[in-house]
């Protein structure tokens, strides 16, 4: 039970911050062009990956760092993602992924060099920080993979009745209220 509130909080924070991103968007372009299986296997297996490497660098952080200047820079993060995401336009360019013959390594390389150093990344390794690195890693990777079958198997769907801009703004109220909760546990540690 002690878990569930963490997991949510991960899943809730990255999956609406994903939902509508480039990464999300190249696998829904690379699954309307190629199989099914490679595009899901490769976006999954990079979103692990890169979790893995969020996670270990966020826990390492907070290991050597005072709790108060993690919960500063996770507050600051979290602030400044959620007000890039109140910024983001309807209308920003969506380039063609370049595929190679390997579909399912092309994919994997695709969206590693997508994700890299993205704000979903950047929120898995903060949150590492402050949560059981474990359940960060599994609630992270469990969001992208959802983001990435939502965005293969009815993205065209769901963003022609709903606007990608309200996705955006509420991944924005989300990524605030959880920049003003560390910034109220700074509080609570400095104070």
């Amino acid at each position: 039970m002690e878990y569930i509130e963490p997991f949510l909080k991960v899943f809730s924070l990255v999956f609406l911050a994903e939902f509508g991103d480039k990464s999300q968007l190249v696998c829904m372009t690379l699954a309307a062009r190629y199989r099914l299986m490679p595009v899901l296997l490769g976006g999954v297996a990079a979103f692990a990956f890169l979790n893995m490497v969020a996670v270990m660098f966020g826990a390492a952080v907070s290991h050597y760092l005072p709790d108060y200047i993690v919960f500063a820079v996770v507050g600051f993060l979290f602030l400044v993602f959620g007000i890039q995401a109140f910024r983001v336009d309807e209308d920003e360019d969506d380039e063609e992924p370049k595929v190679g013959r390997h579909l399912l390594l092309s994919v994997f390389i695709l969206i590693f060099f997508a994700e890299l150093g993205d704000k979903t990344q950047l929120s898995v390794a903060g949150m590492a920080a402050v949560e059981n690195i474990w359940v960060v890693w599994v609630a992270g990777t469990v969001a992208l993979a959802a983001t990435t079958l939502l965005g293969v198997l009815m993205g065209r769907v769901v963003l022609q009745r709903l606007p990608i801009l309200w996705v955006h703004r509420g991944a924005g109220v989300l990524f605030v209220f959880f920049a003003l909760a560390a910034f109220w546990q700074l509080y609570l540690v400095w104070g």
